[in-house]
């Protein structure tokens, strides 16, 4: 027998897979796509069937090379990129490269990463999917002629660099219309009405208002509260019935991509996309003492709740073992995916079910342990039996009042031995409800009052999305494809689309404008229902039913005069969006203007009045102005173009720059200078100041990209008194401390900066 190569999508699986196989295999990564579209042009022959012209990527010709060298050496290679649609097309890219070096190719796949499933995969190749593959052809088709055709009418009406995207402008729609349903809203009062009971006995108990004269409570103002109130005065809280019964709480299936995501950010506060960066390292494998590099986890990017034969036996021993026979189901239990679920593999859990979150505590950082445990416990519950409860529920008569009281009693824990209910947040996914303990209670017994309150409330609009419930939504709403929700979110964060508020998404006054263009000349395409009938057409290319290139040719009909039409007919607004705040050095309307550095509000009297102004919305989108600061008013010098003023400004994500006050009739603008010379030999750059998109602030040559020096940490024109380095710099440590410290990591030389305590002395 030969060489036989297997090529898989990530260089982490190679040293897992590697300690599974013998000296008969090679194992060598692709390191994602090889191929794709090319980056500067449209990439699609559309008179020609829709054609894709597919390069290969910058910086991946040596990847290329070295596979090719690899399939040369080889008998037969095996492609095991990851078992989806994306990892298909990773699949056949390789083979249309290496074909002309190598006999045979062959594709396999596995859930998970173990030396049975990898050999197993082995035992049992198959063919490229070409339906699978020419369901990701359509979407990367489809994604680049919206993206490439619409985004230059954005840049032409709004502003330069920005885009469209297909799947993720409808998600900003979702945003934006429920932050205009907010702004809508118009609050109703009502008045609450609370009791605090005591029966013969211990607990005293809560009791809710439930209806006035046989009708459901609606106390709409003080005089209906205080009439309440009077009628009930002097009168007996009397128990009129009490209904007790036993029920079952089934477990919740295990969990698919979205659910996922939806509870780590829940009870972890996890983004969706450091969720997915986490639960790919425990399905690609980490380190664990005396086992080594072993996976954790299945598959991660999945809509399917099916679980494999073996690892419901697996659990069932494990349950058996730990809690006992009284924690199994009576029958195993089978979870049912929806229909439009693609079940090519399994729901997301541990691989090894005998290695419990405990024994992996002291191996992993916390991330990655938190999300073991929730996966771990999640899956465990899924095979366990239904917990008991006692519920009880108690109706109480007071005059005209009716009044209403539940608890319940936990008879037997089941599923939640394994996974205990967490507090939750109001409208958490996975919240449980539920009460205490009521008291013995029978009908007529008349009951003590402890407390009767009323409170004032008013009904609350719609709440902003979180990540969770943004998730929630594009699933329910079947808008783009669990392994894509993670990018849609960071794709409307970068585009500054939108931002997080208290972890809850609020638009931007450019994510406004930009859904509303969109909404107005791409009415199909911004529909929800489109966009979901689209994902379903995509599932249907992948199953064989239906032709990628008439799927183009029917969107493409429909598209092309939209295009052309929206062209003729999107105004500008490049020249401001009106406001109702007046310039306060000439009186004329303010406008909100989209700038380099971010939204601004400039005079519409412009070149006659200069005057700017930064600002921010409140809840109701009234526009607040924001004093400038007093770096924003530092002269620093003469303009090199035209003479003016330069004054120091404050870049929207932190950074500071310098920039002509001449602006918008004078341009100029330049880094904010630290005047540290770059360290670099024979560089004779400065290091200035700039700030990520996400607000963090480093410090680089302004020599870029001659000269790519970087770092995180402040400079300082002093050199280093133990190594001779041209510059320390100042480091913040967690908690807010400060060091002066050599940035030569051999040299380890430390003093304490400024005003520091002297515990962070040079060690």
């Amino acid at each position: 027998m030969g060489k036989q190569l297997i090529i898989v999508e990530s260089p982490a699986k190679v040293k897992t897979i590697k300690k599974f196989l013998g000296p008969a295999y090679m194992v060598q990564a692709s390191v994602g796509h090889v191929r794709d579209l090319p980056s500067h042009s449209l990439g699609v022959d559309e008179a020609n069937n829709f054609a894709p012209d597919y390069q290969i990527i910058e910086n991946k010709q040596r990847v290329v090379n070295d596979l090719r060298a690899a399939a040369a050496q080889a008998d037969t290679v095996y492609l095991a990129p990851d078992p989806d649609r994306e990892g298909e097309a990773i699949a056949w890219h390789v083979a249309e490269l290496i074909r002309d070096k190598v006999k045979e190719i062959k594709r396999i796949q596995f859930n998970e990463i173990t030396a049975r499933a990898v050999k197993e995969a082995l035992a049992h190749p198959r063919e490229l999917n070409a339906h699978l593959f020419d369901a990701q052809q359509a979407r990367r088709v489809l994604d680049r002629l919206v993206g490439y055709k619409i985004s230059p009418l954005l840049w032409k009406t709004i502003k330069r660099g920005i885009s469209a995207g297909r799947v993720q402008s409808v998600a900003l729609r979702l945003i934006v219309e429920r932050e205009e349903a907010r702004r809508a809203f118009k609050p109703e009062e009502y008045w609450l009405f609370r009791a605090l009971l005591a029966a013969d006995v211990p607990p005293a108990f809560k009791a809710e208002l439930a209806r006035v004269n046989g009708e459901k409570a609606r106390i709409s103002n003080a005089a209906e509260a205080e009439a309440l109130e009077a009628a009930m005065r002097g009168k007996p809280f009397v128990v009129r019935s009490v209904e007790q019964k036993t029920r079952e709480r089934a477990p919740l299936p295990p969990f698919i991509t979205s659910t996922l995501q939806q509870v780590a950010n829940q009870r972890l506060g996890y983004p969706a996309k450091r969720t997915m960066n986490i639960a790919q390292r425990l399905y690609e494998g980490v380190e664990l003492e005396g086992r080594g590099t072993t996976a954790l986890i299945t598959y991660m990017r999945t809509d399917s709740v099916r679980v494999a034969d073996e690892a419901r036996e697996a659990a069932a021993a494990f349950i058996l073992e730990a809690w006992g026979k009284n924690y199994l189901p009576p029958k195993p239990r089978i979870y049912k995916s929806k229909n439009s679920a693609q079940d090519a593999h399994e729901a997301v859990r541990p691989v090894d079910v005998s290695i419990t979150p405990d024994m992996v505590k002291a191996d992993l950082p916390p991330d990655q342990y938190n999300l073991y445990r929730l996966i771990w416990s999640r899956f465990m519950a899924s095979q366990m039996a239904s917990a008991q409860l006692y519920d009880t529920g108690v109706t109480i008569a007071c005059g005209p009042a009716e009044w209403r009281a539940r608890g319940e009693r936990l008879l037997f824990d089941g599923w939640l031995a394994a996974m205990p209910r967490a507090p939750q947040k109001a409208g958490a996914a996975d919240a449980e409800e539920g009460d205490g303990e009521l008291p013995p209670l029978r009908e007529g017994m008349e009951l003590a009052v402890e407390s009767l309150t009323r409170e004032q409330k008013f009904t609350q609009p719609p709440a902003r999305f979180t990540e969770a419930s943004l998730v929630k939504e594009l699933e329910d709403l079947g808008i783009g494809r669990p392994s894509t929700y993670a990018s849609i979110i960071s794709t409307l964060q970068d585009r500054e689309y939108v931002r997080l508020e208290e972890k809850r998404f609020v638009p931007t006054d450019l994510g406004s404008v930009v859904c509303q263009q969109l909404r107005e000349h791409f009415k199909r395409l911004m529909d929800v229902g489109f966009t979901a009938q689209m994902e379903a057409d995509l599932d249907n290319v992948a199953e064989g039913k239906r032709d990628w290139v008439d799927l183009m040719h029917h969107f493409a009909d429909e598209f092309n005069p939209t295009l052309a039409a929206a062209s003729q007919n999107m105004k500008t607004v490049k020249n401001g969006l009106a406001t109702d705040i007046t310039c306060p050095e000439c009186g004329k309307p303010m406008l909100v203007k989209f700038g380099k550095t971010g939204t601004f509000l400039a005079c519409s009297g412009y070149p006659d009045c200069r005057h700017t102004s930064n600002f921010t919305r409140d809840e109701n989108g009234t526009i607040q102005l924001v004093e400038k600061s007093a770096p924003e008013r530092e002269v620093v010098g003469a303009c090199p173009k035209c003479g003016s003023d330069l004054v120091v400004k404050q870049a929207r994500t932190g950074s500071r720059f310098i920039a002509c006050t001449g602006y918008p009739k004078c341009d100029y603008a330049a880094p904010f200078s630290t005047g540290v010379p770059c360290p670099r030999e024979g560089c004779a750059g400065t290091l200035v100041e700039k700030s990520t998109k996400r607000g963090k602030l480093f410090y680089s040559c302004s020599e870029y990209p001659k000269c790519d020096y970087a770092t995180w940490d402040r400079p300082l024109a002093t050199p280093c008194p133990r190594c001779g380095s041209p510059l320390l710099v100042e480091k913040t440590m967690r908690g807010g401390a400060k060091k002066i410290m050599c940035p030569v990591k051999e040299c380890g030389y430390v003093q304490p900066a400024a005003g520091a305590d002297d515990s962070a002395a040079e060690e």
